[in-house]
Protein backbone atom coordinates (compact mmCIF):
# COMPACT_ATOMS: atom_id res chain seq x y z
CA UNK A 1 0.00 0.00 0.00
CA UNK A 2 1.22 3.56 -0.53
CA UNK A 3 3.06 4.86 2.66
CA UNK A 4 0.53 7.80 1.97
CA UNK A 5 -2.75 6.26 1.90
CA UNK A 6 -1.42 3.62 5.37
CA UNK A 7 -1.05 6.87 6.90
CA UNK A 8 -4.76 7.96 5.84
CA UNK A 9 -5.95 4.43 7.53
CA UNK A 10 -3.51 5.06 10.67
CA UNK A 11 -4.54 8.46 11.39
CA UNK A 12 -8.15 8.15 11.01
CA UNK A 13 -7.98 4.72 12.72
CA UNK A 14 -9.45 5.46 16.02
CA UNK A 15 -13.38 6.61 14.19
CA UNK A 16 -12.86 3.93 11.49
CA UNK A 17 -12.98 1.83 14.72
CA UNK A 18 -15.77 3.27 16.31
CA UNK A 19 -17.96 3.79 13.02
CA UNK A 20 -16.71 1.10 10.49
CA UNK A 21 -19.49 -1.61 9.68
CA UNK A 22 -17.07 -4.76 8.37
CA UNK A 23 -19.67 -7.27 7.89
CA UNK A 24 -21.45 -4.80 4.85
CA UNK A 25 -17.61 -4.56 3.29
CA UNK A 26 -16.90 -8.13 3.25
CA UNK A 27 -18.46 -9.20 -0.23
CA UNK A 28 -17.12 -6.21 -2.39
CA UNK A 29 -13.83 -6.71 -0.46
CA UNK A 30 -13.52 -10.45 -1.62
CA UNK A 31 -15.49 -9.68 -5.13
CA UNK A 32 -12.47 -7.37 -5.92
CA UNK A 33 -9.65 -9.66 -4.43
CA UNK A 34 -8.57 -7.63 -1.93
CA UNK A 35 -9.07 -10.52 0.24
CA UNK A 36 -9.17 -14.31 0.58
CA UNK A 37 -12.21 -16.59 1.77
CA UNK A 38 -10.10 -17.43 4.68
CA UNK A 39 -8.57 -14.08 5.30
CA UNK A 40 -12.50 -12.67 5.43
CA UNK A 41 -13.02 -15.92 8.08
CA UNK A 42 -10.51 -14.75 10.33
CA UNK A 43 -11.49 -11.53 10.32
CA UNK A 44 -15.01 -12.10 11.36
CA UNK A 45 -13.87 -15.00 14.65
CA UNK A 46 -11.55 -11.91 15.43
CA UNK A 47 -13.95 -10.86 17.65
CA UNK A 48 -16.15 -7.90 18.41
CA UNK A 49 -17.67 -5.46 15.50
CA UNK A 50 -15.03 -3.21 17.11
CA UNK A 51 -12.26 -6.03 16.71
CA UNK A 52 -13.34 -7.28 13.04
CA UNK A 53 -12.51 -3.41 12.49
CA UNK A 54 -9.08 -3.21 14.34
CA UNK A 55 -7.79 -7.04 12.13
CA UNK A 56 -9.47 -5.54 9.09
CA UNK A 57 -7.75 -2.23 8.89
CA UNK A 58 -4.43 -4.34 9.77
CA UNK A 59 -4.53 -6.30 7.13
CA UNK A 60 -5.44 -4.04 4.47
CA UNK A 61 -2.31 -2.33 4.87
CA UNK A 62 -1.16 -5.07 3.95
CA UNK A 63 -2.87 -5.81 0.53
CA UNK A 64 -0.90 -4.17 -2.01
CA UNK A 65 -1.54 -0.45 -4.13
CA UNK A 66 -5.49 -0.86 -5.12
CA UNK A 67 -6.11 -1.88 -1.54
CA UNK A 68 -6.98 1.58 -0.43
CA UNK A 69 -9.14 2.82 -3.72
CA UNK A 70 -11.16 -0.60 -3.38
CA UNK A 71 -11.68 -0.04 0.20
CA UNK A 72 -12.87 3.65 -0.44
CA UNK A 73 -15.15 2.53 -3.20
CA UNK A 74 -16.65 -0.78 -0.94
CA UNK A 75 -17.42 1.98 1.60
CA UNK A 76 -19.38 3.78 -1.09
CA UNK A 77 -21.48 0.76 -1.86
CA UNK A 78 -22.23 -0.08 1.43
CA UNK A 79 -23.76 3.03 2.34
CA UNK A 80 -21.03 4.15 4.60
CA UNK A 81 -20.13 7.22 2.50
CA UNK A 82 -18.83 9.79 5.77
CA UNK A 83 -16.38 7.15 6.62
CA UNK A 84 -15.51 7.04 2.43
CA UNK A 85 -15.36 11.41 2.30
CA UNK A 86 -12.95 11.04 6.18
CA UNK A 87 -10.60 9.00 3.94
CA UNK A 88 -10.53 11.20 0.72
CA UNK A 89 -10.01 14.81 2.65
CA UNK A 90 -12.81 15.31 5.41
CA UNK A 91 -11.97 15.66 9.01
CA UNK A 92 -13.36 13.90 11.71
CA UNK A 93 -15.85 15.60 13.98
CA UNK A 94 -13.69 16.83 17.16
CA UNK A 95 -15.29 15.41 20.43
CA UNK A 96 -15.16 17.82 23.64
CA UNK A 97 -12.57 16.09 25.90
CA UNK A 98 -14.64 17.07 29.42
CA UNK A 99 -17.96 18.56 30.16
CA UNK A 100 -18.12 22.09 29.65
CA UNK A 101 -19.90 22.25 33.19
CA UNK A 102 -16.57 21.73 35.03
CA UNK A 103 -18.87 22.16 38.29
CA UNK A 104 -21.00 19.26 37.60
CA UNK A 105 -18.15 16.92 38.32
CA UNK A 106 -16.06 18.26 40.41
CA UNK A 107 -15.93 16.01 44.28
CA UNK A 108 -17.23 18.44 47.00
CA UNK A 109 -14.26 18.57 49.69
CA UNK A 110 -14.85 18.35 53.33
CA UNK A 111 -12.16 19.12 56.29
CA UNK A 112 -11.08 16.41 58.19
CA UNK A 113 -11.22 16.24 62.00
CA UNK A 114 -7.40 17.40 63.53
CA UNK A 115 -5.95 14.41 65.60
CA UNK A 116 -2.82 15.13 67.63
CA UNK A 117 -1.70 11.78 66.66
CA UNK A 118 2.38 11.30 66.58
CA UNK A 119 4.62 8.18 65.49
CA UNK A 120 6.67 7.85 68.55
CA UNK A 121 9.44 5.33 69.42
CA UNK A 122 7.81 3.92 72.56
CA UNK A 123 9.68 1.72 75.82
CA UNK A 124 7.58 -1.14 74.94
CA UNK A 125 9.65 -4.19 75.46
CA UNK A 126 9.24 -6.96 72.57
CA UNK A 127 11.87 -9.75 73.11
CA UNK A 128 15.14 -8.79 74.27
CA UNK A 129 15.20 -5.27 74.60
CA UNK A 130 13.64 -4.74 70.57
CA UNK A 131 11.73 -2.11 70.82
CA UNK A 132 8.75 -1.49 68.67
CA UNK A 133 7.50 1.66 66.92
CA UNK A 134 3.40 3.01 67.93
CA UNK A 135 1.00 5.15 67.45
CA UNK A 136 0.21 7.62 70.33
CA UNK A 137 -2.28 10.46 71.44
CA UNK A 138 -0.20 12.59 73.84
CA UNK A 139 -3.42 13.36 75.47
CA UNK A 140 -4.48 9.99 76.71
CA UNK A 141 -1.22 8.55 76.84
CA UNK A 142 -2.74 4.99 75.61
CA UNK A 143 -1.62 3.11 72.33
CA UNK A 144 -3.89 3.02 69.65
CA UNK A 145 -4.60 -0.42 67.87
CA UNK A 146 -3.62 -0.73 64.64
CA UNK A 147 -7.35 -1.95 62.80
CA UNK A 148 -7.68 -5.69 61.94
CA UNK A 149 -6.02 -6.27 58.38
CA UNK A 150 -8.94 -6.38 56.10
CA UNK A 151 -8.61 -9.48 52.84
CA UNK A 152 -10.76 -10.35 50.03
CA UNK A 153 -9.47 -13.69 50.31
CA UNK A 154 -12.94 -14.92 51.72
CA UNK A 155 -15.12 -13.08 49.04
CA UNK A 156 -13.40 -15.33 45.83
CA UNK A 157 -15.95 -17.56 44.44
CA UNK A 158 -15.42 -21.19 43.06
CA UNK A 159 -16.65 -22.27 39.70
CA UNK A 160 -19.62 -24.66 39.51
CA UNK A 161 -17.73 -27.72 38.61
CA UNK A 162 -20.08 -30.72 39.35
CA UNK A 163 -21.83 -31.54 36.43
CA UNK A 164 -21.77 -34.84 34.90
CA UNK A 165 -19.91 -35.34 33.09
CA UNK A 166 -18.31 -31.70 33.48
CA UNK A 167 -17.89 -31.00 30.00
CA UNK A 168 -15.56 -31.58 26.87
CA UNK A 169 -12.37 -31.98 26.06
CA UNK A 170 -10.93 -31.97 22.67
CA UNK A 171 -6.88 -32.87 21.85
CA UNK A 172 -5.93 -32.01 18.81
CA UNK A 173 -2.27 -34.10 18.34
CA UNK A 174 -0.13 -33.59 15.47
CA UNK A 175 2.57 -36.24 15.36
CA UNK A 176 3.53 -36.78 11.36
CA UNK A 177 3.89 -33.49 8.92
CA UNK A 178 3.47 -33.37 5.09
CA UNK A 179 6.36 -33.44 3.55
CA UNK A 180 6.22 -29.81 1.80
CA UNK A 181 5.24 -28.09 5.66
CA UNK A 182 9.31 -28.26 6.22
CA UNK A 183 8.47 -29.73 9.72
CA UNK A 184 9.62 -32.74 11.75
CA UNK A 185 7.53 -34.96 12.75
CA UNK A 186 6.74 -35.27 17.08
CA UNK A 187 8.41 -38.40 18.78
CA UNK A 188 6.76 -38.48 22.13
CA UNK A 189 3.73 -37.01 21.34
CA UNK A 190 1.66 -39.40 21.13
CA UNK A 191 2.77 -40.49 24.72
CA UNK A 192 1.47 -37.11 25.39
CA UNK A 193 -1.72 -37.69 24.21
CA UNK A 194 -2.13 -41.05 26.52
CA UNK A 195 -1.22 -39.31 29.36
CA UNK A 196 -3.38 -36.20 28.77
CA UNK A 197 -6.82 -38.34 27.42
CA UNK A 198 -6.76 -40.75 30.78
CA UNK A 199 -5.86 -37.96 33.16
CA UNK A 200 -9.14 -35.47 31.82
CA UNK A 201 -11.19 -38.71 31.99
CA UNK A 202 -10.67 -39.42 35.34
CA UNK A 203 -11.69 -35.58 35.69
CA UNK A 204 -14.92 -36.71 33.97
CA UNK A 205 -14.67 -34.94 30.76
CA UNK A 206 -16.10 -36.57 27.45
CA UNK A 207 -12.68 -36.71 25.73
CA UNK A 208 -12.41 -36.27 21.91
CA UNK A 209 -9.01 -36.79 20.48
CA UNK A 210 -8.28 -35.72 16.62
CA UNK A 211 -5.01 -36.88 14.89
CA UNK A 212 -2.81 -35.55 12.24
CA UNK A 213 -4.92 -32.06 11.79
CA UNK A 214 -4.56 -29.68 8.38
CA UNK A 215 -4.93 -25.97 9.00
CA UNK A 216 -8.28 -25.92 8.01
CA UNK A 217 -9.27 -29.21 10.04
CA UNK A 218 -8.11 -27.65 13.51
CA UNK A 219 -10.26 -24.66 12.98
CA UNK A 220 -13.03 -27.26 11.60
CA UNK A 221 -12.56 -28.94 14.94
CA UNK A 222 -13.30 -25.90 16.77
CA UNK A 223 -16.24 -24.52 15.17
CA UNK A 224 -17.81 -28.08 15.81
CA UNK A 225 -16.85 -27.65 19.56
CA UNK A 226 -18.20 -24.33 19.50
CA UNK A 227 -21.63 -25.46 17.48
CA UNK A 228 -22.59 -27.95 20.74
CA UNK A 229 -25.01 -26.83 23.69
CA UNK A 230 -23.00 -27.02 26.43
CA UNK A 231 -26.00 -25.47 28.60
CA UNK A 232 -25.57 -28.83 30.90
CA UNK A 233 -21.85 -28.80 31.03
CA UNK A 234 -19.57 -26.51 33.44
CA UNK A 235 -16.78 -26.06 31.86
CA UNK A 236 -14.65 -27.11 28.00
CA UNK A 237 -10.92 -27.27 27.60
CA UNK A 238 -9.07 -27.71 24.57
CA UNK A 239 -5.33 -29.04 24.33
CA UNK A 240 -2.93 -28.97 21.46
CA UNK A 241 -0.03 -30.10 20.77
CA UNK A 242 1.78 -29.46 17.74
CA UNK A 243 4.61 -27.49 16.56
CA UNK A 244 4.64 -23.60 17.31
CA UNK A 245 5.33 -20.48 16.29
CA UNK A 246 5.78 -16.71 17.33
CA UNK A 247 2.67 -14.35 15.32
CA UNK A 248 1.72 -10.64 15.66
CA UNK A 249 -1.56 -10.92 18.30
CA UNK A 250 -3.36 -8.20 20.57
CA UNK A 251 -4.61 -10.72 22.82
CA UNK A 252 -3.23 -14.18 23.06
CA UNK A 253 0.50 -14.63 21.59
CA UNK A 254 1.61 -17.58 19.34
CA UNK A 255 0.49 -20.04 16.54
CA UNK A 256 0.07 -24.14 16.42
CA UNK A 257 0.81 -25.48 13.11
CA UNK A 258 -1.71 -27.82 11.02
CA UNK A 259 0.27 -30.86 9.70
CA UNK A 260 0.13 -29.19 6.14
CA UNK A 261 2.66 -26.00 7.45
CA UNK A 262 -0.21 -23.12 8.04
CA UNK A 263 -0.18 -22.07 11.61
CA UNK A 264 -3.50 -21.04 13.62
CA UNK A 265 -3.19 -18.06 15.79
CA UNK A 266 -3.44 -19.01 19.14
CA UNK A 267 -6.35 -15.64 19.68
CA UNK A 268 -8.20 -17.35 16.74
CA UNK A 269 -8.55 -20.40 18.52
CA UNK A 270 -9.86 -19.22 21.56
CA UNK A 271 -12.12 -16.41 20.00
CA UNK A 272 -14.35 -19.98 18.68
CA UNK A 273 -15.05 -20.66 22.47
CA UNK A 274 -15.65 -16.74 23.54
CA UNK A 275 -19.27 -15.71 24.91
CA UNK A 276 -19.97 -14.26 21.27
CA UNK A 277 -19.12 -17.59 18.97
CA UNK A 278 -20.68 -20.15 22.02
CA UNK A 279 -23.15 -18.13 24.21
CA UNK A 280 -24.08 -21.53 26.25
CA UNK A 281 -20.58 -21.40 27.69
CA UNK A 282 -21.07 -17.70 28.64
CA UNK A 283 -19.82 -17.48 32.12
CA UNK A 284 -18.08 -21.12 32.13
CA UNK A 285 -14.31 -21.48 32.52
CA UNK A 286 -12.35 -22.38 29.27
CA UNK A 287 -9.47 -23.94 29.53
CA UNK A 288 -6.74 -24.01 26.44
CA UNK A 289 -3.18 -26.23 27.03
CA UNK A 290 -0.92 -25.34 24.29
CA UNK A 291 1.68 -27.92 24.22
CA UNK A 292 3.82 -25.93 21.38
CA UNK A 293 7.21 -23.20 20.59
CA UNK A 294 6.27 -19.82 21.38
CA UNK A 295 9.29 -19.50 18.73
CA UNK A 296 12.81 -20.45 17.90
CA UNK A 297 14.43 -18.83 20.36
CA UNK A 298 16.45 -21.09 23.02
CA UNK A 299 16.99 -20.24 26.90
CA UNK A 300 20.11 -20.63 28.72
CA UNK A 301 19.06 -19.72 31.67
CA UNK A 302 20.60 -17.58 34.50
CA UNK A 303 22.75 -18.45 37.42
CA UNK A 304 21.74 -19.21 41.01
CA UNK A 305 22.72 -20.63 44.51
CA UNK A 306 22.65 -24.21 44.43
CA UNK A 307 19.95 -24.77 46.67
CA UNK A 308 17.76 -22.66 45.34
CA UNK A 309 17.01 -25.13 42.24
CA UNK A 310 17.01 -29.25 42.11
CA UNK A 311 18.62 -29.42 38.70
CA UNK A 312 16.85 -32.05 36.39
CA UNK A 313 19.20 -33.07 33.75
CA UNK A 314 16.86 -33.53 30.24
CA UNK A 315 17.71 -36.91 28.16
CA UNK A 316 20.32 -36.83 25.54
CA UNK A 317 17.51 -36.62 22.59
CA UNK A 318 15.26 -33.96 23.76
CA UNK A 319 13.57 -32.47 21.41
CA UNK A 320 11.98 -28.84 20.41
CA UNK A 321 8.33 -28.01 19.22
CA UNK A 322 10.25 -25.06 16.99
CA UNK A 323 11.33 -25.48 12.86
CA UNK A 324 14.26 -27.02 11.90
CA UNK A 325 17.02 -24.66 12.17
CA UNK A 326 20.60 -24.89 11.65
CA UNK A 327 23.81 -22.31 12.68
CA UNK A 328 27.36 -23.10 12.74
CA UNK A 329 28.03 -21.52 15.98
CA UNK A 330 25.43 -24.19 17.13
CA UNK A 331 26.98 -26.82 20.01
CA UNK A 332 23.71 -29.58 19.78
CA UNK A 333 24.38 -32.63 18.72
CA UNK A 334 22.82 -33.77 15.46
CA UNK A 335 20.03 -35.60 17.76
CA UNK A 336 18.78 -32.50 18.66
CA UNK A 337 15.73 -31.42 16.42
CA UNK A 338 14.17 -28.08 17.04
CA UNK A 339 11.15 -27.92 15.12
CA UNK A 340 8.88 -25.15 14.78
CA UNK A 341 9.31 -22.00 13.41
CA UNK A 342 12.39 -18.80 14.26
CA UNK A 343 -12.84 -10.50 25.43
CA UNK A 344 -16.87 -12.88 25.61
CA UNK A 345 -15.87 -10.39 23.16
CA UNK A 346 -13.11 -10.07 26.11
CA UNK A 347 -11.28 -13.55 27.37
CA UNK A 348 -13.35 -13.52 30.99
CA UNK A 349 -13.07 -17.12 32.04
CA UNK A 350 -10.32 -17.88 29.38
CA UNK A 351 -7.03 -19.31 30.68
CA UNK A 352 -4.60 -20.12 28.23
CA UNK A 353 -1.46 -22.32 29.95
CA UNK A 354 1.07 -22.67 27.21
CA UNK A 355 4.09 -24.87 27.68
CA UNK A 356 6.70 -22.40 27.04
CA UNK A 357 7.01 -18.21 27.27
CA UNK A 358 6.25 -16.71 24.15
CA UNK A 359 9.12 -16.37 21.64
CA UNK A 360 10.83 -19.73 22.90
CA UNK A 361 11.25 -23.35 22.45
CA UNK A 362 9.89 -26.01 24.26
CA UNK A 363 11.43 -29.20 24.68
CA UNK A 364 9.96 -32.90 23.98
CA UNK A 365 11.73 -35.88 24.84
CA UNK A 366 10.93 -38.76 21.89
CA UNK A 367 10.42 -41.84 24.35
CA UNK A 368 8.83 -40.13 27.42
CA UNK A 369 6.90 -36.56 25.84
CA UNK A 370 6.97 -33.53 26.57
CA UNK A 371 8.19 -31.86 30.02
CA UNK A 372 5.26 -29.88 29.89
CA UNK A 373 2.97 -32.88 29.59
CA UNK A 374 5.01 -34.86 32.16
CA UNK A 375 5.11 -32.61 34.72
CA UNK A 376 1.27 -31.07 34.49
CA UNK A 377 -0.26 -34.61 34.50
CA UNK A 378 2.08 -35.42 37.41
CA UNK A 379 0.67 -32.14 39.52
CA UNK A 380 -2.83 -33.23 38.39
CA UNK A 381 -2.45 -36.55 39.81
CA UNK A 382 -1.07 -35.48 43.16
CA UNK A 383 -2.94 -32.12 43.76
CA UNK A 384 -6.06 -31.80 41.80
CA UNK A 385 -7.93 -33.23 44.94
CA UNK A 386 -7.18 -30.55 47.30
CA UNK A 387 -6.03 -27.16 44.93
CA UNK A 388 -7.41 -24.96 42.95
CA UNK A 389 -5.88 -24.93 38.67
CA UNK A 390 -3.31 -21.68 38.69
CA UNK A 391 -2.16 -22.93 41.81
CA UNK A 392 -1.44 -26.17 40.29
CA UNK A 393 -0.06 -24.77 36.85
CA UNK A 394 2.61 -22.65 39.04
CA UNK A 395 3.69 -25.74 41.05
CA UNK A 396 3.97 -27.38 36.76
CA UNK A 397 6.19 -24.10 36.36
CA UNK A 398 8.57 -24.51 39.14
CA UNK A 399 9.15 -27.81 38.32
CA UNK A 400 9.43 -27.25 34.78
CA UNK A 401 11.63 -24.53 35.09
CA UNK A 402 14.09 -26.72 37.12
CA UNK A 403 14.96 -29.23 33.60
CA UNK A 404 17.90 -28.59 31.99
CA UNK A 405 18.16 -29.78 28.10
CA UNK A 406 21.55 -31.04 27.57
CA UNK A 407 22.35 -29.54 31.10
CA UNK A 408 22.05 -26.42 29.27
CA UNK A 409 18.85 -24.79 27.80
CA UNK A 410 15.85 -24.27 30.15
CA UNK A 411 12.00 -23.82 29.85
CA UNK A 412 9.48 -21.30 31.39
CA UNK A 413 5.61 -22.27 31.06
CA UNK A 414 3.55 -20.02 31.67
CA UNK A 415 -0.49 -18.54 31.34
CA UNK A 416 -2.93 -15.82 30.43
CA UNK A 417 -5.23 -15.92 33.36
CA UNK A 418 -8.55 -14.33 32.99
CA UNK A 419 -10.21 -16.43 35.09
CA UNK A 420 -12.64 -14.72 37.71
CA UNK A 421 -13.07 -17.37 40.17
CA UNK A 422 -11.52 -20.14 41.08
CA UNK A 423 -11.20 -23.76 39.40
CA UNK A 424 -11.41 -26.94 41.34
CA UNK A 425 -11.69 -30.03 38.98
CA UNK A 426 -13.42 -33.21 39.88
CA UNK A 427 -11.50 -36.22 40.94
CA UNK A 428 -12.63 -39.94 41.57
CA UNK A 429 -11.68 -39.63 45.36
CA UNK A 430 -14.58 -36.76 45.79
CA UNK A 431 -17.13 -39.63 43.83
CA UNK A 432 -17.50 -38.78 40.41
CA UNK A 433 -17.37 -41.13 37.82
CA UNK A 434 -15.40 -40.64 34.96
CA UNK A 435 -16.92 -40.16 31.65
Amino acid sequence: MDPKHRSVLQRNRVTLVVDLKPSELYDGLLEKGIFTQDMIDEIKNSGTRRDQARQLLCDLEKRGSQAFPCFIQCLRDAGQLPLAELLLGGEAPVQPLVPTALEDIRPVLQPLPVCMYFFLWTPAIIDNNNFECSLYSPESEYRIPRPPRRTRKDSIQTYKMDASPCGHCLIINNVKFEPNADLSDRKGSNVDCDKLEKRFKSLNFIVRVKTNLRYKQIRHELCVLSKIDHSQFDCCVVIILSHGTEVNHNRFPGAVHGVDGPAVPVQFITNYLNGQHCPSLQGKPKLFFIQACGGGEKDTGFEVSPDEVEPYMGGADDQTDAMPMSSSSDSISTSDEPDARATLPTPSDILVSYSTFPGFVSWRDPLSGSWYVEILDNILEENADANDLVTMLMMVNNEVSQNSAKGLYKQMPGSFNFLRKLLYFQTQSQGQTPA
